[in-house]
C-alpha cells in the first residue's frame, strides 16, 4: 500500500506540473501522433506495391501494428530511463536516489514519468478497431481480459529489456550509445517475425522478445491458430524477463561505489 500510496502521490504532482505547461504537453501528444502516422503511412507505402507480405495482408499488419502501440504506450508513460546513465551516473542523481527508504528503481521510474506517452494507446486501440472492421474480427466476452494481460506481458517484455541496459551503467559509467540502438531493434517487433531470416526471428523471440510486444500476441486475435503458444507466452516471458531486470538492477546498485572521484 505504502508503493501504491507513492504512485498516486507521483502521479498527482506530475499531473499538476502539466497542467501548468498545457500547451507544451499538447504539442508532446501532437508530436507522438505524427509520428505514429508515418510509421503507419509506411506500412500503407509498403502495401501499395503489393497484396501481402509473407502471407499478411494490409489490414493484419496494421492491426499488429496497433496492437503494439498500446503496451509500447505504457512502456513509454512509466519506464523512459533512455538517459539513466547521462542523469543518474554521470551526474550522481542515483546518490540522492539511494538516501531515500523506497526502492530505487521504483523511484527512477516515477521520476521519469511521461504519462502523456499514454495518448499513443489511444491510437492504438483506434487502429486496432479499424482493421478489425476491415477484418470482420469476432471477439469474444474474455478477450478483454486477454488483451489486458497480453498488453501488461508486452510491456514488461520492453521494460524487462531496457532496465537490463540501463544497468549497465552499474558495472560502466561510461557513455553508451546501446539504447538508441535497442530502440531501433525493438521497431522490428512491430511486423511479423515469419518475414525474417531464422536467425532474426530467433533474436527477437527469445534473446530480444520484441516480438511479443507486436506479433505474437496479436496473432491471437487475428486467429491465427499457428502463433497461439506465443501468444499466451507473452505474459510469461514479459514477468521472467521484468524479474531478471529487477535482479540485474539490484545487483548493479550494490556495486554501485557513487559519484564521488
Amino acid at each position: 500500500m505504502f508503493y501504491v500510496s507513492m504512485l498516486f502521490q507521483y502521479v498527482g504532482q506530475y499531473i499538476k506540473v502539466k497542467l501548468e505547461y498545457r500547451a507544451d504537453t499538447l504539442v508532446e501528444i501532437f508530436s507522438d501522433w505524427l509520428f505514429q502516422a508515418v510509421n503507419l503511412i509506411f506500412i500503407l507505402v509498403v502495401f501499395g506495391h503489393t497484396q501481402l507480405l509473407g502471407g499478411w495482408n494490409r489490414e493484419e499488419i496494421i492491426f499488429i501494428y496497433g496492437f503494439y502501440l498500446v503496451p509500447y504506450a505504457l512502456f513509454g508513460a512509466f519506464f523512459n530511463i533512455w538517459d539513466f546513465n547521462e542523469r543518474y551516473i554521470v551526474k550522481g542523481e542515483m546518490d540522492r536516489i539511494l538516501t531515500r527508504p523506497i526502492h530505487s528503481l521504483f523511484q527512477v521510474v516515477l521520476e521519469r514519468m511521461e504519462l502523456e506517452s499514454l495518448s499513443g494507446a489511444v491510437t492504438g486501440l483506434a487502429i486496432m478497431a479499424y482493421a478489425a472492421v476491415k477484418l470482420h474480427l469476432v471477439f469474444h466476452w474474455y478477450d478483454v481480459f486477454v488483451f489486458i494481460f497480453f498488453v501488461i506481458g508486452g510491456a514488461l517484455v520492453y521494460a524487462g529489456i531496457f532496465v537490463m541496459i540501463a544497468s549497465i551503467s552499474f558495472y560502466s559509467d561510461s557513455r553508451t550509445s546501446i539504447i538508441p540502438m535497442m530502440y531501433n531493434i525493438s521497431n522490428y517487433g512491430r511486423y511479423p517475425v515469419d518475414i525474417y531470416h531464422k536467425a532474426i526471428r530467433f533474436v527477437l523471440t527469445w534473446i530480444l522478445p520484441f516480438a511479443f510486444v507486436g506479433m505474437y500476441p496479436a496473432a491471437y486475435f487475428l486467429r491465427k491458430a499457428e502463433w497461439y503458444a506465443y501468444s499466451f507466452t507473452t505474459p510469461v516471458i514479459g514477468i521472467l524477463f521484468f524479474a531478471l531486470a529487477v535482479f540485474v538492477w539490484n545487483t548493479g546498485v550494490k556495486k554501485y561505489r557513487g559519484a564521488g572521484n
